[in-house]
């Protein structure tokens, strides 16, 4: 499914298969997630966007060919492919084991072609083994929401800090997966969502969540840290009023609308307010090993491939739970 420009419908294209140059390999694809990026990837939000571009940055499929030098990897195997594509491994960020802030990097279904298809190629060193499906680990639709919402909130998670009360603003995809690592740590959950969103506040509390509310309402007690999901910057001053003194609010989103002006009072007392850029493969390796062994479950919605158009607009119209994953 091709884009070929800012706020136009994806289209059925017909293209030979690529093929994986050194150092890459062949992936067919049995499953890839839908992700808000992706919206933002059609909506011509993102600086940079190199059309026409095959979007989709949740992949699980199997290794078909390896290119020249690869030998990380075999031909079969079970692998998932993240947003972060590649990384230059020199500049001063990768140097310093933040290869998410690299200078040159890049961004599977942004600047690389992505996995809204049959087959698509990746680095092999970016790629990560998943194993084969024996129960514990899942089939490939249920991970694939991992390579994404479930990295980035894990990497939210770890930024928003040790604290006890957590607030999730936005109860997506991301925040069903992080809300179930979240209650494993021993946490107490407030999950936000759009006003009189009831479902989704039931949906938040069938997984723990000791509260739920819209997000115009003021938890029943101070929280020691919230993320932010959803891509609304009016929600940062909300967050910032209903965390404690140094408390944090972590900004989860590669893009949100701007932030209204706020008094200093609301972020005084050593309140922090961060972003969340991307992931490392060292997040990747942490929770792809921790999610099996907490049992984490995806909810998810799967569409054909042919019907991406359709899953990315129920995803804009929130006419789902959890996550939405393509099956070519």
């Amino acid at each position: 499914m091709v884009l070929e420009g800012a706020g136009r419908a994806l289209a059925w294209t017909e293209r030979p298969d690529p093929q994986p140059r050194p150092g890459q390999v062949l992936v067919k694809v049995s499953a890839c997630g839908v992700c808000r990026t992706d919206l933002h990837v059609l909506d011509g939000e993102l600086p940079h966007i190199r059309y026409p571009i095959i979007p989709g940055h949740e992949i699980v499929g199997r290794v078909e060919a390896l290119g020249a030098g690869v030998t990380s990897l075999s031909k079969g195997q079970r692998v998932g492919i993240p947003w972060l594509g590649h990384a230059c491994g020199h500049c001063p960020y990768c140097l310093g084991g933040r290869e998410n802030l690299c200078d040159t990097p890049l961004f599977t279904g942004y600047t690389r072609d992505g996995g809204f298809a049959t087959k698509t190629v990746a680095d092999a060193h970016f790629v990560f083994p998943l194993g084969e499906d024996r129960g514990e680990e899942g089939d490939d639709a249920s991970l694939a929401p991992l390579l994404c919402a479930g990295l980035i909130g894990w990497r939210s998670l770890k930024m928003a800090g040790e604290g006890k009360r957590l607030g999730l603003y936005g109860f997506g995809a991301a925040a069903h997966i992080i809300a179930q690592v979240a209650r494993h740590q021993g946490r107490e959950l407030f999950a936000f969502t759009s006003p009189g969103d009831g479902k989704t506040q039931d949906f938040a509390r069938t997984l723990g969540a000791a509260w739920a509310g819209g997000s115009d309402q003021s938890p029943p007690e101070l929280l020691d840290a919230a993320i932010i999901f959803a891509p609304v910057g009016s929600l940062v001053p909300q967050a910032l009023k209903a965390v404690k003194k140094g408390g944090r609010v972590v900004c989860a989103g590669i893009h949100m609308s701007d932030i209204p002006a706020f008094p200093y009072e609301i972020l005084w007392e050593e309140r922090a307010l961060l972003s969340v850029a991307n992931l490392t493969r060292q997040d990747g390796e942490e929770f792809l090993a921790l999610a099996p062994k907490l049992g984490i479950k995806t909810d998810v919605t799967r569409y054909p491939l042919k019907h991406a158009n359709r899953a990315l607009a129920d995803l804009k119209a929130g006419a789902f739970h959890g996550a939405a994953v393509l099956i070519p």
